[in-house]
């Protein structure tokens, strides 16, 4: 059911690092997502795949990990995702995709969530490094990176607290992510 792969579909930050993730894998996941929707149906986004170690170790050192988390550096080296997706934007085919961006990033990680696997979107890249080391060509901008593999964490949604703070939290070995409830988010119209 959807909403059972919606919730446990959370932002995993830690993973079984020894627990690998095929190509096959990952093809089966950029396939799911070629047939989404496209703005336009221009298709702007392509994708680089990347297991092997070199490469991931390579990437880990370009992010940026957990905007709300300022003291973690990010996982240690037997927590850290054995596969990326790069999402890449081909400025041939469109200048932006922002939507486009977001529901193939969902779908990765729906069909990530559905093969016992989990993920994280992370934009905060040094672009420069990583087109540099992939040789990327020039027409290829870096959108996002999504983190991939067998969750080493437990996430745990909670309700947003009075003071309306949405930071995440880590607290006994559990990942809290607050969300505002169902009332919070609908806007009732006005009548006269």
């Amino acid at each position: 059911m959807l909403k059972n792969l919606v919730l446990k579909n959370r932002s995993y930050r830690k993973f079984h690092a020894d627990k690998k993730v095929s190509e096959s894998k990952l093809r089966a996941l950029i396939d799911l997502v070629r047939q989404t929707a496209s703005s336009k149906n221009r298709q702007p986004l392509k994708y680089l795949l990347l297991t092997e170690q070199q490469d991931t170790d390579f990437v880990f050192q370009q992010l940026k990990w957990a905007w709300y988390l300022k003291e973690w550096n990010g996982p240690t080296v037997s927590e850290r995702p054995p596969a990326y997706i790069l999402m890449l934007l081909d400025t041939k085919l469109n200048d932006h995709a922002e939507i486009d961006a977001g529901i193939a990033a969902q779908t990765i990680l729906l069909g990530a969530v559905e093969q016992e696997m989990g993920g994280c979107i992370i934009r905060t890249v040094n672009h420069f490094e990583v087109k540099r080391y992939f040789k990327l060509e020039e027409d290829l901008k870096i959108i996002l990176v999504i983190a991939l593999g067998f969750p080493n964490q437990k996430v745990q949604l909670t309700r947003l607290p009075e003071n309306q703070n949405v930071a995440y939290f880590e607290k006994e070995d559990t990942h809290f992510v607050p969300k505002r409830s169902l009332e919070e988010i609908i806007v009732r119209k006005k009548t006269i």
